[in-house]
């Protein structure tokens, strides 16, 4: 079953699944931390420790072989995925440079940032329209 879309997408929700509870949690602890802050430490932190621990996980993988390509799809894609999205930005990244492809990873950082902003705005001018 793991080897079809259907079981890879499972074990990927199960992962997502305990790295979005898992943020949720991390989220809500950090801002109880600075209760009077408009600043979004919770998500910073959030976003900081996922780029840690996809980094660590992917340079420990590159070493050794020591998870299977469903527990990998679990971990790398499903709870990291899951616990920050920026965390799989940061090492799509970080792959496109050490291809030494700097304009692609260039491009590709301010594309994210550039379009997810624009979107961001758009679909809020998009509701306050209705």
């Amino acid at each position: 079953m793991s080897g079809s879309l259907v079981g890879q997408a499972i074990i990927v929700g199960l992962g997502g699944f305990i790295g979005s509870a898992a943020r949720f949690t991390a989220t809500g602890l950090v801002q109880r931390l600075f209760p009077l802050s408009t600043f979004p430490y919770g998500t910073l932190v959030v976003n900081v420790i996922g780029c840690l621990a996809i980094g660590f996980v992917a340079g420990l993988l590159e070493l050794r072989e020591i998870l299977t390509p469903s527990q990998r799809l679990f971990l790398l894609v499903g709870v990291l995925g899951g616990f920050t999205t920026f965390s799989a930005f940061a090492y799509e990244t970080l792959n496109l440079m050490q291809a030494s492809d700097i304009a692609r990873a260039i491009a590709n950082v301010a594309a994210q940032v550039i379009l997810g902003l624009l979107a961001a705005w758009l679909g809020y001018l998009t509701a306050q329209s209705l």
